[in-house]
């Protein structure tokens, strides 16, 4: 969902008769007599979403007063932006005595609805892993400190893989790292190579950090490494996103040994060169 464009349906000054009134030339329609458009629709609600991310839970009648929009108004919007897991009803804080009646409701955003507005979390990491390459003293330094941050990275997140590859037949350990990527956002599948005989490819058709990793490769380095360690045996990055892919693809050659032995034992990485890293064999 896009939070950009605003609207006008019902705004403009109300009438004396109440905060529910519409507007003479608002009632249900513009001032052309056309319904209002889907994206005129869409631009109301997002300023609906856009006032409580800045403002915190709101009551309607707060929305309304903030945004001149009248309440029924408020309310269709809302129970759209319910529908859509934007935002959730909550029954509304009171400190000190309570008075009789039931308590306003307040609608505040849900995790989904505050993802759907512009982060600045790329940019962070991107910032705090060049910090580091500079306080390391730049240079190959500098990359070598990024790399050790990856790599230690990547690690804490191998361990909560690792007991569902281990639980796996050993036929089935790319499959099931296949699923434990997807459950963490990779989207990622497991298939036959072309050459089936050959081996596997690991496919992730989503990766979350894939505007740093254009800027520091050096974590999809440490990333292909811990596949390596899960798997037990040398695997080789075919094609990353971040280097303009539609997938990320790793070969996983057949006869990889026990994931257990791997981790006490050092494996060889195979990663693509740039001339070859575009070449994405599925």
């Amino acid at each position: 969902m896009k939070y950009a464009s605003e609207d006008q349906e019902g705004t403009a000054a109300r009438p004396a008769g109440g905060p529910d009134r519409p507007a003479p030339a608002r009632a249900a329609r513009s001032a052309s007599g056309a319904a209002p458009s889907h994206d005129e629709q869409q631009g109301t609600r997002n300023r609906v979403a856009r006032s409580i991310l800045d403002h915190g839970p709101s009551t309607a009648a707060e929305l309304a007063l903030r945004l001149e929009l009248t309440q029924a108004a408020v309310r269709r919007h809302l129970d759209a932006l319910v529908a859509e897991n934007v935002v959730e009803p909550r029954e509304k804080r009171v400190y000190g005595a309570r008075t009789r009646g039931r308590p306003a409701k307040v609608f505040a955003l849900t995790d989904c609805g505050r993802d759907a507005f512009d982060q600045s979390y790329d940019q962070l990491a991107a910032d705090a892993l060049r910090w580091i390459a500079e306080s390391a003293g730049g240079g190959e330094l500098g990359e070598a400190a990024v790399a050790a941050f990856a790599r230690a990275r990547f690690a804490a997140l191998a361990e909560s893989y690792r007991h569902a590859v281990e639980a796996a037949a050993p036929e089935g350990r790319t499959k099931a790292l296949a699923e434990a990527l997807t459950a963490d956002g990779y989207a990622a599948t497991a298939r036959s190579a072309p050459s089936h005989q050959l081996g596997e490819q690991l496919c992730q058709h989503h990766c979350p950090v894939a505007h740093v990793a254009e800027q520091f490769p050096q974590l999809c380095e440490a990333e292909t490494e811990v596949f390596s360690r899960l798997l037990g045996t040398h695997v080789q990055r075919l094609a990353t996103i971040a280097h303009g892919d539609g997938v990320c693809t790793t070969f996983v050659p057949k006869g990889h040994q026990s994931a257990g032995k791997a981790a006490h034992r050092t494996t060889k990485t195979t990663t693509a060169s740039a001339s070859t890293a575009g070449r994405n064999p599925a």
